[in-house]
C-alpha cells in the first residue's frame, strides 16, 4: 500500500478483513454511546456476544467459498461429507480452519451467557476483555 495509500479504503477490491471491520465498528460504537450518553464499556459488553455469535456464522461464508483452510490432510474421514467434499481444495484434502474457529466461537458465546447468569461479580468490559482474549487465542491457534 505504500504507493496507493488510497488502496486502503478500497473495500471493493478485496473485501474487508475482521479486524478492520471490529475497529470500525468500536470507533462508531464509541461514537453513538458517547452522543447518547450510554457507558462505552456497557455497551461494548453487550455487543460483545453478538459478535462473537456473528463471527461463529460468518465463518461459514469462507467454508462456501473455499477460503481460510490450513494445511493439506490426509483424509478428513471425521467430518461430514458436504464439509468433507468441499475440502478438496487444488487436488487434496485441507484442513477446514473454518469449522474450528466457527466452533471456537460459538463456544465462546455460550460460555459468554454462562458467565452473564452465573458469575454476580462481573463488571464493566469483563465480557469485552473475554471476547477479545477468546477470539484472539482461538484465531492465533486455528490459523497458527
Amino acid at each position: 500500500y505504500s504507493q496507493n495509500l488510497g488502496e486502503i479504503f478500497a473495500i471493493w477490491n478485496g473485501g474487508l478483513a475482521i479486524y478492520g471491520g471490529l475497529i470500525t465498528g468500536a470507533l462508531v460504537l464509541y461514537i453513538f454511546a458517547d452522543r447518547k450518553l450510554i457507558n462505552t464499556w456497557d455497551f461494548l459488553d453487550i455487543a460483545a456476544p453478538s459478535v462473537m455469535i456473528a463471527q461463529s456464522l460468518g465463518r461459514w461464508g469462507n467454508f462456501f467459498n473455499q477460503e481460510a483452510y490450513g494445511a493439506i490432510v490426509d483424509n478428513l474421514d471425521y467430518l461430514p461429507g458436504f464439509i468433507r467434499d468441499q475440502m478438496y481444495i487444488e487436488g487434496s484434502y485441507r484442513q477446514p480452519t473454518f469449522l474450528y474457529e466457527s466452533l471456537w466461537n460459538l463456544l465462546g458465546f455460550a460460555l459468554i451467557l454462562i458467565f452473564r447468569r452465573k458469575w454476580k461479580s462481573l463488571r464493566r468490559g469483563h465480557i469485552t476483555a473475554f471476547y477479545l482474549i477468546w477470539y484472539g487465542f482461538g484465531r492465533m491457534v486455528i490459523e497458527g
